[in-house]
């Protein structure tokens, strides 16, 4: 295993990934500085299958164009889930109200269609699926969590997506009023790359 390669163009994921990664001493790479450019069509109905969708279709590109065949192809799909909406956003967490929607504004209709409901049925939580196909063909997909409860406006700087709603009762602050260093060891994306981390552990050269 020379390299990891990761299936998204999101520059604030690929640093959070580099820095959970961080000691593992292995080359980490998007897509895109892979040389890739695919439109992906996620059509799973969970987190597990949507990650294991991106990330064989990268390997299969890589494997097409005879790129980079010592590397390890891994990709994520994570979201939010809402226990008053049902989990919703859930699995359409990057396309509730379309790609091309800030998340501000769906972070503000979350809020708007949370208005009046008590504290104690806001419960929420971050989900990540993390699917990593190995040179030698294998698939393991991890799993991570972090429960929290959906706020009632958007706090902080820091982070993206959802994190400005995300309210962690513990720290007395969202997700995006954490330090970088904070959020990397509790996230929900952090706990599945702490998992994909041992099986990486086995595997390197």
């Amino acid at each position: 295993m020379s390299k990891i390669i990761f299936a998204t163009g999101n520059e604030g994921k690929m640093r959070e990934i580099r820095a959970i990664l961080g000691d593992m001493e292995v080359e980490v790479s998007s897509m895109k500085e892979a040389g890739l450019a695919l439109e992906i069509e996620e059509d799973g109905v969970t987190f597990e299958e949507n990650a294991r969708i991106k990330a064989d279709a990268v390997a299969a590109a890589l494997a097409e164009q005879e790129k980079e065949q010592d590397c390890v192809v891994m990709a994520d799909d994570s979201g939010l889930e809402i226990d008053y909406l049902n989990g919703e956003p859930g699995v359409y967490s990057a396309r509730y109200l379309g790609e091309e929607t800030p998340f501000s504004e769906k972070s503000m209709d979350l809020l708007r269609r949370l208005e009046d409901v008590p504290e104690e049925e806001r419960s929420a939580r971050f989900v990540c699926a993390i699917a990593a196909v190995f040179p030698d063909g294998e698939t393991v997909i991890a799993r991570g969590t972090i429960e929290g409860r959906i706020g009632h406006e958007l706090r902080g700087g820091n982070g993206f997506g959802y994190d400005p709603i995300f309210y962690l009762p513990e720290y007395g602050r969202t997700a995006a009023e954490l330090s970088d260093e904070e959020k990397n060891r509790i996230s929900h994306r952090s706990r599945a790359l702490e998992q994909m981390k041992e099986e990486l552990k086995k595997r390197v050269n």
